[in-house]
């Protein structure tokens, strides 16, 4: 689709789209947002050509029903945006990190006990075959072990690509998430042999898709966030589960227990976290290394309740952690 810029910064907007795509990156998320800021800059400062303090500190304005990884998520591109400019040698101002607000309470995640875990993924298995939803019963089951055992952002596991996915190598190549950058993650053998049961059904039932969990209903696009979580809470109260203290679990509390669970295991294995850290912290895809630092603190209320247990019983499908990065 062809896109038409009418601000004074298409010429860069087009030009640095275009040198994305010619190294092989997909970009569609970033476009997206360059073609919103595009027409902000055209309705509210006509004229301007390059990016100045104004701009940038109007466009940094957080909306009221504007979550922070929306915002963040909508000022990273044009802070790239204004870097590319000052590389062809226009000067442009760089929006400060300084400017990403503070939540006023951050959220509580839900770490998946053992028993939790055991017997969440019994009902992910026993879901009904569905006539309208052939492979949804199998999709199910796939879909929460990958967010678990790989760390996956929900939306990182829904729009996972046939082609993304390497059986051979065990990893999954996964495209300009969080903070707009590319990243693979490794699967567990078991994780592998899973995945590797599964994907003869999408490619049979869906061949034209290019998810590797398309939806039936919608001819082979890729499941919504609301479907996601729908499943989540269906398999929760197939368990019986119930309520529990604190925050409602959610899908991507399997991201923040898959975290937790690695370090405690090498807490656990006595290993030295200050040198694993880093190489969790990109293999999570974590813009900030505090990010990553955070679940150090969330693994004392654990201690109590994991002592003791033989976390092979749970965690076996959890990948190691890849050291070449």
């Amino acid at each position: 689709m062809i896109v038409n810029y009418v601000s004074g910064l298409g010429p860069y907007i087009e030009q640095m789209i275009a040198q994305k795509h010619a190294v092989g990156y997909p970009y569609k998320t970033s476009e997206r947002v360059l073609y919103m800021f595009d027409r902000f800059c055209a309705a509210e400062f006509p004229g301007a050509n390059t990016i100045t303090p104004e701009i940038g500190n109007a466009w940094a304005v957080i909306k009221p029903t504007e979550k922070t990884n929306s915002f963040l998520n909508r000022l990273a591109p044009v802070r790239e945006l204004a870097r590319y400019m000052i590389h062809t040698g226009t000067e442009a101002y760089i929006i400060p990190g300084e400017l990403a607000p503070v939540e006023a309470q951050q959220h509580i995640p839900h770490i998946f006990s053992p028993e939790e875990l055991n017997r969440f993924f019994q009902a992910a298995d026993s879901q009904p075959i569905l006539p309208k939803c052939r492979i949804r019963h199998l999709q199910i089951p796939v879909i929460f072990r990958l967010m678990y055992t790989c760390g996956l952002r929900p939306h990182e596991a829904r729009l996972i690509q046939k082609e993304h996915l390497n059986l051979s190598e065990s990893t999954i190549f996964i495209p300009e998430s969080k903070g707009h950058k590319d990243r693979i993650v490794a699967m567990s053998p078991e994780m592998t042999k899973i995945c590797s049961k599964y994907y003869p059904y999408a490619v049979r039932e869906f061949p034209n898709s290019p998810y590797l969990f398309p939806c039936q209903r919608f001819k082979g696009a890729a499941y919504s966030s609301g479907w996601l979580t729908e499943a989540f809470h269906l398999c929760w109260n197939t368990a019986g589960l119930g309520e529990v203290a604190g925050n409602a679990p959610r899908p991507y509390d399997f991201r923040h227990t898959f975290a937790t669970y690695r370090l405690y295991r090498w807490m656990k294995e006595k290993r030295e976290l200050g040198a694993l850290l880093p190489y969790l912290s990109v293999y999570m895809g974590h813009a900030h290394f505090s990010d990553t630092a955070y679940y150090i603190h969330l693994i004392p209320d654990f201690f109590s309740e994991l002592s003791g247990i033989d976390l092979d019983a749970y965690g076996s499908l959890l990948p190691e952690v890849p050291y070449e990065y």
